[in-house]
């Protein structure tokens, strides 16, 4: 099969190779998948350039879309022809969706309505749990959101346009932090109800005055160690939730008086390493939307396998508005 690969860290450009492994053989319990698209997450290039390889070779990405081809022992052969996205296919194992073929257990394809594209269904894995989950857990900690006002930091972010339209869906009003007119606008067609500029203002003081000094209910985080500080400067108000899926710094501080005197709660989540039970809850209710084509995707950019160190940079560069895909 024609896959692209990686032996060693580094820039794209200098380590990825694209040509030919051998197909995978679906075990017991596991479905081959002949992927149609393969997302590229962040997480995918951070781990091309900085985390040490255990195996010879990694091919890259957790996301995908495709068509089982064929199913291991076990597995009901009537799953042969469904469409299906994948979830987790390169965590903690070598070879992802960057390829042809990927082999991998059947709880792992999921079925994808037919009246979805694989480009879409390649967002689903790590952009489309990561939002479900946010709002899972949100609504667990904060209870319905219906009328609640739900601060998104970076709204027009692969996650936070499917989160935007998650807490629109069931009843929230969506604010969100966004870093040009441009993507305020992507975030708005999603559903959010205010942009807060936070490159040009102060977004606690902002978000103050769009909830009338009380702060949001719930903040919806991707960057935890610029948040801890907002929240304690009133851009959440008393007894309010952060639900947090990520931190653009390893370390960080927490203004803890603050913090206790609010009593204000935090629950981080890693999208990789949800409990069986979580998975399953947020893998129906994404499935459910899918299903009755309630989500706007947004592909910013497509490339071609040949191209997977241009995908990459791409990613790495983060201008681009919407989700990266491969195109098989």
């Amino acid at each position: 099969m024609k896959a692209a690969w990686y032996s060693q860290n580094g820039e794209a450009q200098d380590v990825m190779q694209v040509g030919e492994l051998p197909t995978p053989s679906p075990q017991a319990g596991e479905v081959l998948v002949r992927m149609a698209a393969s997302g590229v997450n962040p997480s995918d290039v951070k781990s091309r350039r900085a985390r040490p390889l255990t195996d010879p070779l990694v091919v890259p990405h957790s996301d995908g879309a495709g068509v089982i081809e064929a199913v291991g022992e076990g597995v009901p052969a009537s799953r042969v022809g469904q469409r299906v996205w994948v979830w987790n296919g390169q965590w903690q194992r070598p070879l992802g969706t960057c390829a042809q073929y990927i082999a991998l257990p059947e709880a792992q394809a999921v079925a994808l309505p037919e009246g979805t594209d694989f480009a879409a269904g390649a967002c689903m894995g790590i952009p489309g749990l990561t939002a479900m989950q946010s709002v899972i857990l949100a609504e667990r900690l904060a209870g319905d959101l219906r009328g609640k006002t739900v601060l998104v930091t970076g709204a027009s972010s692969a996650v936070g346009h499917y989160i935007t339209q998650m807490v629109t869906l069931v009843g929230g009003r969506a604010i969100g932090t966004v870093g040009s007119e441009a993507k305020a606008a992507h975030a708005r067609a999603a559903g959010l109800q205010e942009a807060i500029f936070y490159k040009t203002e102060s977004v606690p003081e902002r978000v103050k005055a769009l909830t009338q000094g009380r702060g949001a209910d719930v903040i919806v985080d991707m960057d935890f160690s610029t948040t801890a500080r907002w929240a304690a400067e009133g851009a959440l108000a008393a007894h309010g939730q952060v639900v947090c899926y990520g931190s653009n710094a390893p370390d960080v501080s927490l203004p803890f008086r603050p913090w206790l005197f609010q009593s204000i709660g935090v629950k981080f989540f890693l999208v990789y390493d949800l409990t069986p039970a979580d998975r399953q809850l947020a893998v129906a209710r994404l499935s459910d939307m899918l299903a009755q084509k309630q989500l706007q995707h947004s592909i910013g950019a497509r490339f071609s396998l040949d191209q997977i160190a241009e995908a990459h940079r791409t990613v790495e560069a983060g201008q681009t508005v919407g989700n990266v895909v491969v195109d098989f």
